[in-house]
Protein backbone atom coordinates (compact mmCIF):
# COMPACT_ATOMS: atom_id res chain seq x y z
CA UNK A 1 0.00 0.00 0.00
CA UNK A 2 2.81 2.40 0.94
CA UNK A 3 4.56 1.53 -2.32
CA UNK A 4 1.42 2.36 -4.32
CA UNK A 5 0.97 5.71 -2.57
CA UNK A 6 4.66 6.50 -3.20
CA UNK A 7 4.28 5.65 -6.92
CA UNK A 8 1.15 7.79 -7.29
CA UNK A 9 2.85 10.78 -5.64
CA UNK A 10 5.83 10.37 -7.94
CA UNK A 11 3.56 10.22 -11.00
CA UNK A 12 1.80 13.46 -10.02
CA UNK A 13 5.16 15.20 -9.54
CA UNK A 14 6.56 13.82 -12.82
CA UNK A 15 3.58 14.97 -14.86
CA UNK A 16 3.75 18.38 -13.17
CA UNK A 17 7.41 18.76 -14.16
CA UNK A 18 6.82 17.78 -17.79
CA UNK A 19 3.40 19.25 -18.56
CA UNK A 20 4.25 19.97 -22.21
CA UNK A 21 5.49 16.48 -23.07
CA UNK A 22 2.70 14.84 -21.08
CA UNK A 23 0.15 16.88 -23.04
CA UNK A 24 1.87 15.90 -26.31
CA UNK A 25 1.68 12.23 -25.33
CA UNK A 26 -2.02 12.45 -24.50
CA UNK A 27 -2.66 14.33 -27.75
CA UNK A 28 -0.77 11.76 -29.87
CA UNK A 29 -2.49 8.74 -28.32
CA UNK A 30 -5.91 10.44 -28.47
CA UNK A 31 -5.48 11.31 -32.16
CA UNK A 32 -4.37 7.76 -32.93
CA UNK A 33 -7.37 6.19 -31.21
CA UNK A 34 -9.80 8.75 -32.65
CA UNK A 35 -8.76 7.76 -36.18
CA UNK A 36 -9.09 4.08 -35.28
CA UNK A 37 -12.49 4.77 -33.72
CA UNK A 38 -13.80 6.35 -36.91
CA UNK A 39 -12.54 3.38 -38.95
CA UNK A 40 -14.23 1.04 -36.46
CA UNK A 41 -17.55 2.93 -36.62
CA UNK A 42 -17.62 2.91 -40.44
CA UNK A 43 -16.66 -0.76 -40.64
CA UNK A 44 -19.30 -1.88 -38.11
CA UNK A 45 -22.06 0.02 -39.95
CA UNK A 46 -21.04 -1.37 -43.34
CA UNK A 47 -21.16 -4.90 -41.89
CA UNK A 48 -24.65 -4.23 -40.49
CA UNK A 49 -25.81 -2.84 -43.85
CA UNK A 50 -24.46 -5.94 -45.63
CA UNK A 51 -26.40 -8.19 -43.27
CA UNK A 52 -29.58 -6.17 -43.80
CA UNK A 53 -29.25 -6.41 -47.58
CA UNK A 54 -28.74 -10.18 -47.36
CA UNK A 55 -31.98 -10.47 -45.37
CA UNK A 56 -34.14 -7.88 -47.14
CA UNK A 57 -32.87 -8.13 -50.72
CA UNK A 58 -32.63 -11.88 -51.22
CA UNK A 59 -34.10 -11.66 -54.72
CA UNK A 60 -33.23 -11.09 -58.37
CA UNK A 61 -34.88 -8.18 -60.18
CA UNK A 62 -35.19 -8.43 -63.95
CA UNK A 63 -35.66 -5.04 -65.67
CA UNK A 64 -37.68 -5.11 -68.90
CA UNK A 65 -37.27 -2.97 -72.00
CA UNK A 66 -39.86 -0.21 -72.56
CA UNK A 67 -41.26 -1.79 -75.73
CA UNK A 68 -42.07 -5.15 -74.12
CA UNK A 69 -45.82 -5.95 -74.34
CA UNK A 70 -48.01 -8.07 -72.07
CA UNK A 71 -47.57 -11.21 -74.17
CA UNK A 72 -43.78 -10.92 -74.03
CA UNK A 73 -43.96 -10.38 -70.27
CA UNK A 74 -45.90 -13.63 -69.85
CA UNK A 75 -43.36 -15.39 -72.08
CA UNK A 76 -40.42 -14.11 -70.02
CA UNK A 77 -42.17 -15.07 -66.78
CA UNK A 78 -42.78 -18.57 -68.13
CA UNK A 79 -39.11 -19.04 -68.98
CA UNK A 80 -38.01 -17.84 -65.56
CA UNK A 81 -40.57 -20.01 -63.73
CA UNK A 82 -39.09 -23.10 -65.37
CA UNK A 83 -35.77 -22.56 -63.63
CA UNK A 84 -35.30 -25.04 -60.79
CA UNK A 85 -35.24 -23.40 -57.35
CA UNK A 86 -37.54 -20.43 -58.10
CA UNK A 87 -39.78 -19.88 -55.05
CA UNK A 88 -41.86 -16.96 -56.21
CA UNK A 89 -42.11 -14.70 -59.26
CA UNK A 90 -43.96 -11.40 -59.52
CA UNK A 91 -44.45 -8.79 -62.23
CA UNK A 92 -43.97 -5.21 -61.02
CA UNK A 93 -45.01 -2.29 -63.21
CA UNK A 94 -43.06 0.97 -63.22
CA UNK A 95 -45.98 2.63 -61.39
CA UNK A 96 -45.85 0.02 -58.61
CA UNK A 97 -42.05 0.35 -58.40
CA UNK A 98 -42.35 4.14 -57.96
CA UNK A 99 -45.02 3.68 -55.30
CA UNK A 100 -42.80 1.27 -53.34
CA UNK A 101 -39.86 3.66 -53.60
CA UNK A 102 -41.99 6.53 -52.28
CA UNK A 103 -43.03 4.37 -49.31
CA UNK A 104 -39.40 3.56 -48.54
CA UNK A 105 -38.42 7.22 -48.69
CA UNK A 106 -41.16 8.10 -46.22
CA UNK A 107 -41.59 11.85 -45.69
CA UNK A 108 -38.97 12.52 -48.36
CA UNK A 109 -41.01 10.62 -50.97
CA UNK A 110 -42.42 13.86 -52.39
CA UNK A 111 -38.98 14.55 -53.89
CA UNK A 112 -39.64 11.80 -56.45
CA UNK A 113 -42.57 13.82 -57.84
CA UNK A 114 -40.10 16.33 -59.22
CA UNK A 115 -38.71 13.69 -61.61
CA UNK A 116 -41.51 14.28 -64.12
CA UNK A 117 -41.79 11.09 -66.19
CA UNK A 118 -41.37 7.90 -64.21
CA UNK A 119 -37.76 6.76 -64.91
CA UNK A 120 -38.21 3.30 -63.40
CA UNK A 121 -38.67 0.29 -65.72
CA UNK A 122 -41.21 -2.52 -65.53
CA UNK A 123 -39.64 -5.50 -63.85
CA UNK A 124 -40.03 -9.09 -62.74
CA UNK A 125 -39.03 -9.86 -59.14
CA UNK A 126 -37.88 -13.41 -58.40
CA UNK A 127 -37.26 -15.04 -55.02
CA UNK A 128 -34.79 -17.92 -55.16
CA UNK A 129 -34.28 -20.82 -52.75
CA UNK A 130 -30.54 -20.23 -52.45
CA UNK A 131 -27.59 -18.25 -53.82
CA UNK A 132 -26.79 -20.88 -56.44
CA UNK A 133 -30.31 -20.60 -57.90
CA UNK A 134 -30.09 -16.80 -57.82
CA UNK A 135 -26.80 -16.99 -59.73
CA UNK A 136 -28.40 -19.24 -62.35
CA UNK A 137 -31.36 -16.86 -62.72
CA UNK A 138 -29.00 -13.92 -63.05
CA UNK A 139 -27.04 -15.58 -65.88
CA UNK A 140 -30.10 -16.98 -67.69
CA UNK A 141 -32.24 -13.81 -67.54
CA UNK A 142 -29.56 -11.67 -69.20
CA UNK A 143 -29.86 -13.80 -72.35
CA UNK A 144 -33.66 -13.44 -72.72
CA UNK A 145 -35.01 -11.09 -75.42
CA UNK A 146 -36.83 -8.13 -73.93
CA UNK A 147 -34.64 -7.98 -70.81
CA UNK A 148 -32.83 -4.66 -70.34
CA UNK A 149 -30.80 -5.51 -67.24
CA UNK A 150 -30.70 -7.82 -64.23
CA UNK A 151 -30.07 -6.63 -60.69
CA UNK A 152 -28.77 -9.28 -58.32
CA UNK A 153 -28.06 -7.77 -54.90
CA UNK A 154 -25.42 -10.34 -54.03
CA UNK A 155 -23.06 -8.22 -56.12
CA UNK A 156 -23.84 -5.24 -53.90
CA UNK A 157 -23.29 -7.32 -50.76
CA UNK A 158 -19.98 -8.61 -52.12
CA UNK A 159 -18.82 -5.06 -52.85
CA UNK A 160 -19.80 -3.92 -49.37
CA UNK A 161 -18.02 -6.91 -47.84
CA UNK A 162 -14.88 -6.07 -49.81
CA UNK A 163 -15.14 -2.43 -48.70
CA UNK A 164 -15.52 -3.53 -45.09
CA UNK A 165 -12.52 -5.87 -45.33
CA UNK A 166 -10.45 -3.13 -46.95
CA UNK A 167 -11.34 -0.74 -44.12
CA UNK A 168 -10.43 -3.35 -41.51
CA UNK A 169 -7.05 -4.11 -43.12
CA UNK A 170 -6.39 -0.39 -43.55
CA UNK A 171 -7.26 0.20 -39.89
CA UNK A 172 -4.80 -2.52 -38.82
CA UNK A 173 -1.97 -1.02 -40.89
CA UNK A 174 -2.72 2.52 -39.68
CA UNK A 175 -3.10 1.27 -36.09
CA UNK A 176 0.34 -0.37 -36.14
CA UNK A 177 1.93 2.81 -37.50
CA UNK A 178 0.16 5.09 -35.03
CA UNK A 179 0.88 2.79 -32.09
CA UNK A 180 4.59 2.88 -32.92
CA UNK A 181 4.46 6.70 -33.11
CA UNK A 182 2.53 6.89 -29.81
CA UNK A 183 4.97 4.54 -28.04
CA UNK A 184 7.87 6.75 -29.21
CA UNK A 185 6.13 9.92 -27.94
CA UNK A 186 5.34 8.33 -24.56
CA UNK A 187 8.86 6.94 -24.39
CA UNK A 188 10.38 10.40 -24.96
CA UNK A 189 8.08 11.88 -22.30
CA UNK A 190 9.14 9.31 -19.71
CA UNK A 191 12.78 9.61 -20.80
CA UNK A 192 12.79 13.32 -19.91
CA UNK A 193 11.54 12.47 -16.44
CA UNK A 194 14.18 9.75 -16.10
CA UNK A 195 16.94 12.18 -17.07
CA UNK A 196 15.66 14.78 -14.60
CA UNK A 197 15.74 12.19 -11.83
CA UNK A 198 18.86 10.33 -12.96
CA UNK A 199 20.85 11.26 -9.84
CA UNK A 200 18.04 10.17 -7.53
CA UNK A 201 17.61 6.89 -9.43
CA UNK A 202 21.36 6.17 -9.23
CA UNK A 203 21.25 6.59 -5.43
CA UNK A 204 18.20 4.31 -5.19
CA UNK A 205 19.97 1.60 -7.19
CA UNK A 206 23.13 2.08 -5.10
CA UNK A 207 21.24 1.38 -1.85
CA UNK A 208 19.68 -1.78 -3.32
CA UNK A 209 16.42 -0.70 -4.99
CA UNK A 210 15.25 -3.27 -7.56
CA UNK A 211 14.65 -2.36 -11.18
CA UNK A 212 10.93 -2.85 -10.76
CA UNK A 213 10.84 -0.51 -7.75
CA UNK A 214 12.62 2.15 -9.80
CA UNK A 215 10.48 1.49 -12.85
CA UNK A 216 7.16 1.59 -10.91
CA UNK A 217 6.40 5.35 -11.01
CA UNK A 218 7.35 5.61 -14.68
CA UNK A 219 5.27 2.59 -15.62
CA UNK A 220 2.24 3.99 -13.80
CA UNK A 221 2.80 7.36 -15.47
CA UNK A 222 2.73 5.76 -18.93
CA UNK A 223 -0.39 3.74 -18.10
CA UNK A 224 -2.06 6.85 -16.66
CA UNK A 225 -1.37 8.82 -19.86
CA UNK A 226 -2.79 5.93 -21.88
CA UNK A 227 -5.98 5.71 -19.80
CA UNK A 228 -6.61 9.47 -19.97
CA UNK A 229 -6.10 9.41 -23.75
CA UNK A 230 -8.42 6.41 -24.10
CA UNK A 231 -11.26 8.08 -22.24
CA UNK A 232 -10.90 11.32 -24.20
CA UNK A 233 -10.80 9.47 -27.55
CA UNK A 234 -13.81 7.29 -26.64
CA UNK A 235 -15.81 10.36 -25.56
CA UNK A 236 -14.92 12.31 -28.73
CA UNK A 237 -15.75 9.36 -31.01
CA UNK A 238 -19.08 8.87 -29.22
CA UNK A 239 -19.98 12.58 -29.47
CA UNK A 240 -19.11 12.69 -33.20
CA UNK A 241 -21.14 9.54 -33.82
CA UNK A 242 -24.12 10.92 -31.89
CA UNK A 243 -24.11 14.02 -34.12
CA UNK A 244 -23.89 11.91 -37.28
CA UNK A 245 -26.74 9.74 -36.00
CA UNK A 246 -28.90 12.82 -35.40
CA UNK A 247 -28.12 14.29 -38.83
CA UNK A 248 -28.52 11.25 -41.09
CA UNK A 249 -29.72 8.36 -38.94
CA UNK A 250 -33.42 8.57 -39.85
CA UNK A 251 -32.73 9.30 -43.53
CA UNK A 252 -30.44 6.26 -43.81
CA UNK A 253 -33.08 4.07 -42.16
CA UNK A 254 -35.78 5.25 -44.57
CA UNK A 255 -33.80 5.20 -47.82
CA UNK A 256 -31.65 2.11 -47.24
CA UNK A 257 -33.96 0.27 -44.83
CA UNK A 258 -30.97 -0.11 -42.53
CA UNK A 259 -30.44 1.60 -39.16
CA UNK A 260 -27.13 2.81 -37.82
CA UNK A 261 -25.50 0.78 -35.06
CA UNK A 262 -26.76 2.14 -31.68
CA UNK A 263 -24.40 4.68 -30.12
CA UNK A 264 -24.60 3.05 -26.67
CA UNK A 265 -23.42 -0.28 -28.09
CA UNK A 266 -20.48 1.43 -29.78
CA UNK A 267 -19.59 3.44 -26.67
CA UNK A 268 -19.07 0.36 -24.49
CA UNK A 269 -17.05 -1.53 -27.10
CA UNK A 270 -14.95 1.50 -28.03
CA UNK A 271 -14.11 2.21 -24.38
CA UNK A 272 -12.95 -1.37 -23.78
CA UNK A 273 -10.86 -1.43 -26.98
CA UNK A 274 -9.38 2.02 -26.36
CA UNK A 275 -8.48 1.24 -22.75
CA UNK A 276 -6.67 -1.93 -23.83
CA UNK A 277 -4.72 -0.04 -26.51
CA UNK A 278 -4.04 2.98 -24.26
CA UNK A 279 -2.70 0.90 -21.37
CA UNK A 280 -0.55 -1.16 -23.75
CA UNK A 281 0.89 1.92 -25.46
CA UNK A 282 1.58 3.69 -22.15
CA UNK A 283 3.22 0.66 -20.55
CA UNK A 284 5.29 -0.08 -23.67
CA UNK A 285 6.51 3.50 -23.88
CA UNK A 286 7.60 3.41 -20.24
CA UNK A 287 9.40 0.08 -20.56
CA UNK A 288 11.22 1.21 -23.72
CA UNK A 289 12.36 4.47 -22.11
CA UNK A 290 13.62 2.76 -18.94
CA UNK A 291 15.33 -0.27 -20.47
CA UNK A 292 18.51 1.46 -21.59
CA UNK A 293 18.91 3.36 -18.32
CA UNK A 294 18.34 0.34 -16.04
CA UNK A 295 20.67 -1.84 -18.09
CA UNK A 296 23.61 0.37 -17.24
Amino acid sequence: MNSLIYNIKQVVQQIGRNKGMSFASVLAITAMMLILGLFFVISVNINLFSEMIQKDYDYVEVYLKDDVDEKQVDNIKGKLENISGVKNIEYRSKQEALKIMKQRWGESGYLLDSLGDNPLPDSIVINAEDNETANNINKFAKKIDGVEDVKYYKETVDKLTKASNFLQYSAIVIMIFLIVVSVIVVSNTIKLTVLNRSKEISIMKYVGATNWFVRGPFLIEGIFLGIVSSMIAAALTWLIYIQIEKLIGDDIMVILSSPLVPADYLAVNLLVIFLAIGVSVGASGSIVSMRKFLDK
